[in-house]
């Protein structure tokens, strides 16, 4: 069964809801929010990776985050956190997240990959092709999907080779990072050839500008539009067979995939 990974932006930058829960107490009643709907997962970030986002320094980052984790953690959830930086991930590691989740792969501060060798947490590695404020400058490609796959698995190479054993391996295709328009919907369509890889695969396209984009050929693409949008694309993950979805509104994307598994399966999630 496909996870559901609820995001928590403690930032006042991302691009979808940035600002709305950048104080400690509205995270952390955002990300309970998040699990009475469903999530598994909370992944819990301070640095906004939108297109064109400035990169913060560590110490702001980890005073945003730190006491939001240790909270939720407290609570029993799952945590993620979500960050490019070895010193982030490593108080965090500490403060009871369970997963590490780069973006960049460990490309941005390679030595988060040692952070999570020396640790028994997991580790996201997302495809990436540039910091935030140039995302799209080598937003080229052949074909999209052998690239993606070709990328993660150097990227995977080095984690392995750093000691992380495959089992704590999760790889992210990265939809909407270096990718335009087109490029994350012929991804989207060759997922099954990217969880082929055999290891855990997580996708986000939550609220992304690529939904946006087609959602505007109807009008106005409102949050809630885009909601359903990446409830849709949700099920198509899961149809694929991802281990997790990333996603803003879990109740969403929790009732598209209740309603998927019963029409395929006639049973429901539980």
């Amino acid at each position: 069964m496909t996870l559901l990974m609820g995001i928590v932006n403690v930032t006042p930058d991302s691009f979808s809801d940035g600002g709305r829960y950048v104080g400690v107490d509205d995270a952390i009643a955002h990300g309970r929010a998040l699990a009475a709907a469903g999530a598994d997962i909370l992944d819990i970030g301070g640095e906004s990776t939108r297109p064109g986002a400035e990169r913060v320094p560590p110490e702001v980052e980890l005073a945003r985050v730190l006491p939001v984790i240790e909270a939720l953690a407290a609570d029993g959830t799952m945590i993620s956190i979500d960050t490019m930086n070895a010193a982030t991930a490593a108080a965090a590691i500490d403060a009871g997240a369970l997963i590490v989740n780069d973006v960049s792969g460990g490309q941005s501060d390679p030595e988060i990959i040692e952070v999570v060798a020396d640790s028994e947490v997991h580790f996201a590695i997302g495809h990436w092709r540039g910091p935030s404020d140039r995302m799209y400058a080598r937003a080229h490609y052949d074909d999209v999907v052998d690239e993606v796959i070709a990328e993660l698995e150097e990227r995977r190479h080095e984690a392995l080779a750093a000691g992380i054993p495959p089992a704590r391996l999760i790889l992210d295709p990265g939809f909407g990072f270096g990718k335009r328009g087109d490029q994350n919907w012929e991804l989207l369509c060759g997922l099954e050839r990217v969880v082929a890889m055999e290891s855990r695969v997580l996708v986000g396209t939550s609220r992304k500008g690529f939904l946006a984009a087609t959602l505007e050929e109807h009008g106005e693409p409102t949050q809630e539009r885009r909601d359903l949008a990446t409830a849709v694309t949700s099920v198509r993950a899961a149809v694929a067979g991802v281990w997790a979805v990333r996603v803003h509104d879990v109740a969403a994307t929790r009732d598209a995939l209740a309603v998927w598994e019963r029409a395929t399966t006639g049973e429901g999630r539980s």
